[in-house]
């Protein structure tokens, strides 16, 4: 198709559709970014979305293509070979476009939400990498339960995770397991480690963790895996290994870990708990774990309620911080998703620092950037609560030119006398040594 030619889209043919595409897509890349970079990312985030159609239109072509055998022709022994080949993708790219075309048909809101751009595809694929080894109705199931999860805002690795244990669970009722690899014969049971020594004296490590095992890993390694400052370079990979050298040298004192579930799951119940980064864990797991020594259960009440309360202090103390960690497994601020344990604790009305109380009730979970952020910018923060307790913070467009309802205006965040929220604390008289000395000695 010529550049000046202009097609009919309704009348169009799909081969002629998919040829403007590529056409239009061709000059796209030949043009340059625009200069301002606010315009950069809306256009980015048009053709994300529209990225996200071509998707849908992909994998109903890859779907005909692999059930029909065409690559075979091509002398191409699958679809997976016919991706990696001709389209050079990588190995996992390959795997997660194959399983959304072979399961399109059987997720059929995945399907039309996707076409319709109300779902992206990075959902639509990860909801269909979590149903192959289902049955229809266990399938139906997943779909309803994934895209909730992806509604409620939950990002795509976290509906991941759900998939996976969504998955494992029903497969291991039903005994319908593939056959492990070498790594994963010796079952998800019991934990194992293999280690081998490299010609220069160091060791390549790989292994497998149980949800106990797991639990205290991370209770134990992620506090001190903490960036030391803000001229810390390591990544989270290298100052984990730091951690695991400090643990294995003794230089470290036990840590509790944190499994959150109701009093009737300890007591016999069936409802699931979960860790404090949210993974989800059997009730029979959990009841295991919190008998287990150096792990501690911290109960909540109804709805999700904590029933710790914190006290009147400048800093919260560490029992507080156990109970907000319950509560946010990231950071507050809708998509961050730095983990709870790696968070600072933020007064919620922080612009009055000196004013306002440091009780369980007027406390979240920051990452330090977004911490700073806040300070910095106030007035571009909206903060709701939830039925639960817990704080979710949104960050306004910088262009949006009036703050949302029931927040103070940026100039007046700072100051107490002109927040309704934040009142001065009086200041108690206290008479001078001399003057009380004299009323002593009065008749």
């Amino acid at each position: 198709m010529s550049s000046n030619q202009v097609i009919d889209v309704e009348s169009a043919s799909t081969a002629e559709l998919v040829d403007a595409a590529a056409s239009i897509a061709a000059e796209l890349a030949r043009r340059p970014v625009a200069a301002s970079p606010a315009v950069c990312m809306e256009q980015a985030e048009t053709l994300a979305r529209t990225t996200d159609l071509h998707e849908s239109t992909l994998a109903g072509l890859i779907g005909r293509v692999d059930r029909a055998g065409e690559m075979r022709r091509w002398g191409l022994p699958s679809a997976l070979a016919w991706l990696r080949t001709r389209m050079g993708m990588r190995e996992a790219r390959a795997k997660e476009r194959l399983a959304l075309a072979r399961q399109r048909d059987r997720l059929s809101q995945v399907a039309d939400r996707l076409a319709c751009g109300e779902l992206s595809y990075g959902y639509a694929a990860t909801i269909a990498t979590a149903v192959p080894r289902l049955n229809d109705e266990d399938c139906a199931t997943a779909e309803e339960i994934l895209l909730d999860l992806a509604g409620q805002g939950f990002s795509a690795g976290k509906v991941a995770a759900f998939g996976n244990k969504i998955t494992d669970l029903i497969a291991e009722r039903d005994g319908t397991e593939q056959a492990p690899d070498d790594d994963t014969r010796r079952g998800y049971e019991r934990s194992w480690i293999d280690s081998t020594r490299a010609l220069d004296g160091g060791r390549y490590i790989k292994g497998w963790l149980n949800a106990e095992d797991a639990a205290v890993w991370d209770g134990t390694l992620a506090p001190l895996a903490k960036p030391a400052g803000t001229d810390d370079r390591r990544d989270l990979s290298e100052r984990t290994a730091a951690a695991l050298t400090s643990v294995l040298s003794g230089g470290h004192k036990a840590t509790k870990v944190t499994v959150i579930c109701d009093l009737d799951t300890l007591t016999g119940g069936q409802a699931p708990a979960r860790l404090t980064d949210g993974t989800p864990i059997p009730a029979a797991q959990a009841r295991r774990i919190a008998l287990s020594a150096g792990v501690s259960p911290l109960i909540l009440g109804r709805g999700n309620t904590p029933l710790y309360l914190g006290h009147r202090e400048r800093f919260a103390s560490p029992g507080q911080r156990r109970v907000l960690e319950t509560l946010y497994p990231t950071c507050a601020v809708r998509g961050c998703e730095v983990p709870g344990t790696l968070c600072e604790v933020d007064h919620v009305n922080g612009w009055a620092l000196g004013h306002s109380p440091t009780d369980i009730d007027q406390l979240a979970l920051t990452c330090g950037w977004h911490n700073r952020w806040k300070a910095s910018n106030p007035a571009h923060i909206h903060i709701t609560k939830g039925q639960d307790g817990r704080y979710t913070y949104r960050v306004r467009p910088p262009d949006d030119p009036c703050p949302p309802p029931q927040t103070p205006p940026a100039t007046d965040l700072w100051n107490p006398a002109a927040n309704h929220r934040v009142q001065p604390r009086p200041r108690r008289h206290r008479p001078s040594p001399t003057r009380g000395r004299r009323q002593a000695a009065g008749p």
